[in-house]
């Protein structure tokens, strides 16, 4: 056993249609797909990150236990660029004050601001406003 901590190598996230949501996330993010292997579709990695979609056989139900933040300038006029790739907006989380998106496989991910983004004590965020 060592003293030194574990990293994250990459982040997977499963998906019925790896290559769309391969797709979506590299549009997104811009990061090309690098690598398909076996179940796999890979996108470039990001500060020694991966990030890695997994075929599987059933489609997501229910909210996801993790979510990514995706940082911008301008979380607003990013909405739109997702939607025309195929994500969408989540209403029903407005009321937190995030903005909720979901990818084309139904994956929770909020955009925020690349600033600092403050939260009242209710944990709500007023970015949007």
């Amino acid at each position: 056993m060592t003293d030194v901590p574990m990293q994250i190598n990459a982040l997977i996230v499963d998906a019925t249609d790896p290559e769309r949501l391969a797709h979506f996330w590299s549009q997104l993010l811009g990061r090309p797909v690098t690598a398909r292997t076996g179940p796999y579709v890979w996108l470039q990695r990001d500060n020694g990150l991966g990030l890695g979609f997994q075929r599987t056989s059933e489609p997501k139900v229910g909210k996801n236990r993790m979510h990514f933040d995706i940082a911008s300038p301008d979380p607003a006029s990013e909405q739109q660029r997702v939607e025309a790739l195929g994500g969408r907006r989540l209403e029903q989380y407005a009321e937190g004050g995030f903005l909720v998106m979901a990818d084309p496989e139904g994956n929770e991910f909020c955009i925020i601001p690349t600033g600092p983004c403050k939260l009242d004590e209710e944990g709500r965020a007023h970015y949007l406003d």
